[in-house]
């Protein structure tokens, strides 16, 4: 990796723990104050190298580093991402497929993975789509219900 390359890392991943940035074209305006001159395509390739994701702070989107979300995996932290972005939880064989608003995939990924449940093999996530492979469909189902439980406190 060349030296601007991290030098621009380094910047872009301290503005964000700093700064309330909601959009790649804030992060780049930031970056070129700071005398880096960057395109949108370098922006998104770097925040995705960072693992930045979007979250929710104060009632604003923001983005943030997966190690600044939270720094414990306690099932109320889970219960939140899930209540605030999953919109549905379905199951195919061994996998619960989760939708979210677009963008939001990789922070439900996140949490689950932090959260270390027996169920869940790993995660894959996509834009507005994630995939939790779990051992057996019976670890699915467990799975979609402990997620429809969190999603919905007082309904189960």
């Amino acid at each position: 990796m060349s030296e601007l390359k991290e030098r621009r890392l380094r910047a872009v991943a301290e503005l964000i723990r700093t700064e309330a940035l909601a959009s790649q074209e804030d992060v780049a305006e930031r970056l070129s104050s700071l005398g880096f001159t960057v395109t949108q395509a370098t922006v998104s390739r770097d925040l995705e190298q960072l693992g930045a994701l979007k979250i929710r702070r104060d009632g604003n989107i923001s983005y943030a580093l997966p190690g600044d979300i939270g720094a414990s995996p306690a099932p109320s932290r889970l219960g939140n991402v899930i209540r605030d972005w999953v919109r549905s939880v379905d199951l195919a064989a061994n996998l619960a497929v989760l939708k979210t608003p677009p963008g939001s995939a990789h922070l439900v990924g996140v949490a689950l993975d932090e959260a270390a449940l027996t169920e869940v093999v790993g995660t894959i996530c996509g834009d507005d789509t994630l995939f939790v492979a779990c051992r057996t469909s019976e670890d699915a189902a467990a799975l979609a219900h402990t997620l429809n439980a969190l999603s919905r406190p007082g309904l189960q």
